[in-house]
């Protein structure tokens, strides 16, 4: 008997409308995608001429601000962690460290952590600067640096610890501050001490409210403010009460850090100041430590506003970098805009 082979397969044809619906849609997505790749490139051959100009002496603050708007932190991280390696020049190195340290990325981090232990004290103190902003809970690098001979690296280690937000540095930290003679490193030290949430240093910050520093018993109340003490509120709330201008804006800068709900009994009143660079600053300070509706009264506050008070709401929200479209979002949700 003879063997039929089976007639060959054939793909399916698809109908010509269907083809063409198919080429329409592909199209503009290979489109988009090209022109996104286009950009990102452009954008890093960007971030490639500005840390360029950082090796060529170029002005850091301007570098890192231009580097930030790029969006290409974790790549501008990598550029300047090779450049590094190459860098011989003292004054270059210290820009480069300077410039990875401000952008925020947590890409730049492992080379921050090696560059805490860097033999220059400047190098060093940037790289405590930048493990502060990623709030880094690399301490055990920045341990070490609360006994560094240069102050300003004891300074922004302290404020680096106390940014890591780990209770178990708190010791640590307290036992620096008692020892410590620079009234500035002291107060760093002291604030980040009630930074950390170790409750058990609430008896030792007490004892520095009769310091015959004045910055150290601010400092001290700061740090009882941020651990939730009554006694930091005590010293807080008698500036907010006082007649000066100046010492009540002292009492609201100690409610920096603390959460809404223990810091909204003394804000929330603020919201109806004469002193509206209080009121606004209370806002701002209630809507960082979580009462979300503080960003809405801020906006519809400035919507509101004329001249010179304008600015003074304007500034807080510049702080928050609220976006053009959030703004709208919220105007029209209180229905004064379309």
């Amino acid at each position: 008997m003879a063997c039929h082979r089976p007639p060959p397969v054939r793909p399916p044809v698809l109908p010509a409308r269907l083809l063409l619906l198919l080429t329409l849609l592909v199209s503009p997505l290979a489109l988009s995608a090209q022109a996104s790749a286009a950009k990102r490139a452009e954008r890093q051959a960007e971030t490639e001429k500005v840390v360029q100009t950082v090796l060529q002496g170029g002005a850091v603050p301007a570098a890192v601000s231009r580097l930030r708007y790029l969006r290409e932190e974790p790549f501008a991280a990598d550029l300047i962690t090779e450049a590094l390696r190459r860098a011989l020049d003292e004054r270059v190195r210290r820009n480069l460290v300077a410039v990875l340290a401000g952008l925020d990325t947590r890409s730049a981090e492992p080379a921050l952590v090696r560059l805490a232990g860097d033999g220059d004290s400047t190098v060093r103190m940037y790289a405590a600067q930048g493990l502060a902003r990623l709030k880094s809970r690399n301490v055990q690098v920045l341990l070490p640096l609360l006994n560094d001979k240069s102050s300003g690296v004891r300074r922004d280690a302290a404020r680096a610890l106390g940014a890591s937000r780990n209770p178990k540095v708190g010791k640590a930290l307290m036992a620096a501050a008692k020892e410590e003679q620079e009234l500035e490193v002291r107060a760093a030290m002291l604030a980040a001490t009630g930074e950390t949430g170790d409750a058990k240093q609430a008896k030792p910050l007490k004892e520095f409210l009769e310091n015959d520093s004045e910055s150290t018993r601010f400092a001290a109340a700061r740090g009882l403010c941020r651990l939730g003490a009554p006694e930091g509120f005590a010293f807080a709330n008698k500036l907010l009460g006082d007649s000066d201008r100046f010492k009540r804006r002292q009492g609201l800068e100690l409610f920096e850090g603390v959460v809404a709900k223990k810091a909204s009994p003394a804000l929330k009143p603020l919201l109806e100041d004469k002193d509206r660079t209080l009121a606004a600053g209370a806002a701002r300070i209630l809507y960082q430590g979580g009462d979300p509706s503080m960003l809405d009264w801020l906006v519809l506050a400035s919507w509101n506003a004329k001249n010179d008070e304008k600015l003074t709401y304007e500034k807080e929200l510049e702080t928050l970098q609220l976006q053009d479209d959030r703004r709208k979002v919220i105007l029209r949700r209180a229905g004064v805009a379309p």
